[in-house]
């Protein structure tokens, strides 16, 4: 517990380096980022193929825990426009590339995908495939709200090729659902999940979250007792991240009084941990547990994980392209995002424009601990040539993890560090030592949630 209060600092996630709020705007050029697409698309499209994470961002009310962009509708008017103006913008991404491409994975995000009609998502997916070739083993993923995730919706996507589909749970006590508002009885999940079996899905994924507001051990208990006898074949067991600053109204519904702190938060995810292990699953990475049949697992077992910004993935690809309002793509060498407001996204791929208002184009440092902080991510070790452990970067990095080596979470040796059993939860603390961006400009205001 002393540890989980001396590291519980504000970290980012991981899911890039550099982390958003770093990105160097000021230089960042959208001519050499479309260059650096051509340059992974033409070296990887035969090989990895590409990836594709489409946004669509509306739901029908506010879930006050929620960090995603989203916008807040019940006119479904929307679903029709919103298509064409992805479809338009996948037109540009046609329009760059010498080739067809061929996709390795799509997923689906928000929001909630499935504020869209079947025949909607029918229509975006199909016009898609048209000018692509999906992959012999592509992986397709939808993201699902129990309340409005119909047969008709996993029978269209598993039509499409959709096999996997990850359901927001969060939590079953009702306490934690009306704070949170998100209200889906336990029957209701069960009803989803029973579904997508019968249809074919051969993955199904839980989120759940820990550190809610009014959770204590036993609803949390009660909670993944719930969720194990519906065996989901994936969890994702996420932290709350309480940023009030920046996600406003919402998040300002409760109080941190409300909240479970340090050693009590900790002790949710440990309860969650135990539990998940006495019936068959296995910690990948930071946050997800999966049944040994798996693919995730697997990939986890063979060395293969792979980290980006859409979390933890089984398959690696180079190129991620983002569609839709708020989307962040990402070449290897470049990272983008695309305007957050809706109406001026649209205003500007109708018109025939990348919608991109941000980037950050990688040096060779960046590359370099873009690499070691994946691994770190991924697989809880990474290693270095001689040369790079005698270059600053890697040396300043050194410096930094001498503390937590002394306290058991990391092993430092002349090829590289490794994360121990003790230090995985203190996974983000460790990376943020190789994060020179961050430590060269501190922030002076908290951008980031607590660590633990």
């Amino acid at each position: 517990m002393q540890l989980i209060r001396k590291y519980n600092t504000a970290a980012p996630r991981y899911t890039s380096y550099p982390t958003v709020p770093y990105w160097d705007e000021a230089t960042f050029d959208i001519d050499i980022w479309k260059q650096t697409i051509l340059r992974s698309f033409r070296a990887t499209n035969h090989t990895e193929g590409i990836s594709l994470y489409i946004h669509l961002p509306y739901c029908e009310q506010l879930c006050t825990y929620c960090g995603c962009n989203k916008h807040i509708t019940v006119n479904h008017g929307v679903e029709a426009p919103y298509i064409q103006s992805i479809l338009n913008e996948w037109a540009l991404y046609l329009q760059l590339f010498e080739e067809r491409p061929r996709i390795r994975e799509i997923h689906l995000g928000g929001g909630t995908p499935t504020f869209f009609s079947p025949e909607n998502l029918h229509a975006l997916l199909s016009r898609i495939y048209l000018h692509a070739d999906l992959l012999p083993d592509a992986t397709l993923s939808f993201e699902g709200h129990p309340n409005n995730t119909t047969t008709a919706h996993m029978q269209t996507l598993y039509n499409l090729g959709f096999r996997r589909m990850s359901l927001g749970i969060q939590d079953f006590d009702p306490k934690v659902q009306d704070i949170i508002n998100r209200i889906q009885p336990y029957e209701t999940v069960a009803s989803v999940t029973a579904a997508a079996r019968a249809i074919g899905y051969t993955s199904v994924n839980y989120d759940l979250v820990y550190g809610l507001p009014l959770q204590t051990m036993t609803s949390v208990e009660d909670t993944i007792r719930k969720v194990m006898q519906l065996r989901p074949d994936r969890i994702s067991f996420y932290s709350y991240a309480h940023v009030p600053w920046v996600k406003g109204v919402g998040q300002r519904r409760y109080s941190e009084t409300d909240l479970p702190k340090d050693e009590e938060k900790r002790a949710l995810y440990e309860l969650g941990k135990t539990l998940f292990a006495e019936s068959g699953y296995t910690e990948i990475g930071m946050d997800h547990f999966a049944l040994r049949h798996d693919s995730l697992y697997h990939a986890c077992d063979e060395g293969s994980l792979h980290r980006n910004f859409m979390g933890y993935t089984d398959h690696h690809t180079t190129l991620m392209i983002g569609l839709g309002a708020s989307s962040i793509g990402d070449s290897w060498y470049a990272y983008t995002q695309n305007e957050k407001r809706i109406a001026v996204w649209q205003q500007l791929v109708n018109s025939g424009q990348f919608p991109v208002v941000r980037g950050h184009i990688l040096d060779e440092e960046d590359l370099l601990l873009r690499r070691h902080i994946h691994a770190l991510m991924c697989s809880f070790k990474t290693s270095w040539s001689k040369a790079d452990r005698e270059g600053p970067v890697i040396q300043e990095g050194l410096e930094r993890l001498q503390e937590l080596e002394n306290d058991g979470l990391v092993l430092i040796t002349e090829e590289g560090v490794s994360v121990t059993e003790k230090g995985r939860p203190f996974i983000r603390n460790i990376c943020m030592a190789f994060d020179a961006r961050l430590w060269r400009k501190l922030p002076q205001s908290q951008l980031f949630s607590a660590a633990i």
